[in-house]
């Protein structure tokens, strides 16, 4: 490594290298001001872009800061493709007061939604984007600062005090009009997906040293894709979504941060705070974006911008899942549909469009709390028993012990129950994993019927091609078939068993669900390990 400390002590000739470079990098990146997006201007590309493309975007007034600046809603989509079929998916620039390139980024965006790239053209055919660019217009316009005029981030809500988790109600609206345009679009959308946008700014200079100074060429940052460094919990759920985005930057000539992966820590919770200076920096916090997750099962992630262009690249790949069938699914769009789990047992949404999964997916969040599951234990090859109860009543029926189990379903189901006896009776296991439920949240209405939109729920048989033998609810056999029955693919290795009701077969279940599952692996596979014969000899001469 050069000692740049000393310079006299270089050769002369590398010297004059050093002071060339120097000369070349700084004539590259000039440091000029970029310019200053103005809010006439703003409103104006606005009006414009929905002049020019009255069959892909309309743009709505959401809302009014204190000091009577417009925030603006963009919602992009084929108007001539039914929208019960669209996927939902959000995007914002929550920091966009001093974090400029949040919103850059995202206005490079929406130029690219308008556009005639195909995938560009696939996206508004299979979604609805609805975006953001300037949440807080008080901020980007005026101060460069997080707050609005009475200091509340949009990003954050200002604080957690300002938050009520058992209701999830924001009590400061009157203070924040930013936040009440932001929490009635989520409550008006309840999208699948939720993007929000982040990036260089003016945020690190304190007032006394901002003065009249710009965001300016070549200023960057470290690039970061899907999380927050503060806040380890805002995240998409699957990492391989974050991977995704990144290698779309990648592609691009972006490279991103991993956070805990690259600065190979751990994560830490409060009983380990002592600890804290071992592990990630980050820590669990609740922010604005994490209301769709709480309410209505939204995916969610952020990006830390640097380049437009990169914002672009990683944002591409992540409307691609709206479009595409993940992997492990049979039916494209983000992958929001489980919405209960009891390892690798899950309650699903159910339905045949975007609409009928998003109304199913949502009433059956929303009420997973209180849901009861079992399944038989210990697992067993060849066969998969898995109960649900969406009642507070059924959930005392789900026993661990297997005779109480099959007395409950016996009284509850009368001939039926037969078979479920039949089934669990051949078989080795010894009980039922229990999981009991709990207390509905406080924006829960009491007396819903969390089925009230169907229920769906995914079995996973742990071969890529196993022969599904059969599958019955509450004893009676379900047919192979898309609705009221049952599907079989291949995905992420598993034989996966998606089973879809619709309204009126799940309202006739009463809150109790029991699914079993017969099936014939590919192949027999051995378990147990032998000492190797040398040693069974000399212990067993």
């Amino acid at each position: 490594m050069l000692d740049l400390v000393a310079p006299n002590l270089l050769p002369l000739e590398m010297r004059f290298a050093i002071l060339f470079c120097l000369f070349a990098v700084n004539a590259a990146f000039p440091n000029e001001p970029v310019h200053r997006l103005t809010l006439a201007e703003y409103e104006a590309t606005l009006s414009y872009w929905t002049e020019k493309h009255p069959d892909k975007l309309t743009t709505e007034k959401i809302g009014t800061t204190r000091e009577g600046m417009a925030i603006h809603l963009l919602k992009i989509t084929d108007s001539n493709i039914p929208a019960r079929n669209k996927q939902h998916s959000l995007i914002t620039a929550l920091h966009g007061g001093p974090e400029r390139s949040g919103t850059t980024g995202c206005l490079r965006v929406v130029e690219w939604l308008l556009s005639d790239d195909p995938l560009a053209v696939k996206t508004r055919k299979k979604q609805e984007v609805w975006l953001i660019p300037i949440m807080n217009p008080y901020a980007y316009f005026s101060t460069d600062r997080f707050g609005n005029s009475l200091k509340i981030d949009p990003y954050t809500g200002g604080g957690i005090t300002n938050w009520d988790l058992k209701t999830m109600s924001f009590s400061a609206l009157d203070r924040a009009p930013e936040m009440k345009a932001f929490l009635e679009t989520v409550d008006r959308f309840q999208p699948e997906a939720h993007l929000d946008l982040h990036g260089t700014g003016l945020q690190e200079y304190p007032d006394e040293k901002l003065g009249s100074r710009q965001r300016y060429d070549g200023q960057i940052m470290t690039e970061i894709t899907g999380s927050a460094y503060s806040n380890f919990v805002l995240r998409p759920w699957d990492w391989r979504i974050t991977e995704a985005m990144i290698r779309g930057g990648e592609e691009a000539g972006f490279p991103s941060d991993r956070f805990e992966a690259d600065a190979q820590r751990l994560l830490v919770g409060s009983l380990a705070a002592p600890l804290a200076k071992q592990h990630w920096r980050g820590r669990a916090q609740f922010y604005s974006a994490q209301y769709g997750y709480t309410k209505y099962h939204t995916l969610i992630a952020a990006l830390e911008i640097a380049w437009e262009e990169s914002a672009l690249a990683r944002t591409k790949a992540w409307l691609r899942f709206g479009n595409e069938v993940p992997a492990g699914e049979n039916a494209s769009g983000y992958p929001v549909d489980r919405v209960k789990a009891f390892v690798g047992h899950f309650v699903t949404a159910s339905g045949t469009s975007a609409e009928e999964r998003r109304k199913s997916r949502i009433r059956l969040w929303q009420c997973q709390g209180s849901f009861s599951q079992g399944f038989l234990y210990p697992q067993t090859d060849g066969r998969i028993l898995y109960a649900v109860s969406t009642g507070s009543s059924t959930g005392e029926l789900l026993s661990s012990e297997i005779p109480e189990f099959l007395t409950n379903t016996a009284s509850r189901f009368g001939d039926d129950a037969s078979s479920i006896k039949a089934f669990v009776e051949a078989g080795p296991e010894i009980k039922l994993a229990v999981e009991k439920g709990g207390e509905l949240p406080g924006f829960v209405e009491e007396g819903l019927d969390p089925a009230e939109f169907g229920i769906g729920f995914r079995l996973r048989i742990p071969y890529p091609n196993a022969k599904v033998d059969q599958i019955t609810l509450n004893g009676a056999a379900l047919p192979d078939a898309a609705v009221d029955g049952y599907q079989s693919f291949p995905g992420n290795g598993f034989t996966q068993i998606q089973i879809d009701l619709s309204p009126e077969k799940a309202l006739q279940a009463k809150h109790l669900y029991v699914i079993t599952c017969h099936y014939t692996p590919p192949s027999r596979r051995r378990v147990g390990w032998t000492p190797p014969k040398e040693v069974l000899q000399q212990l067993n001469p």
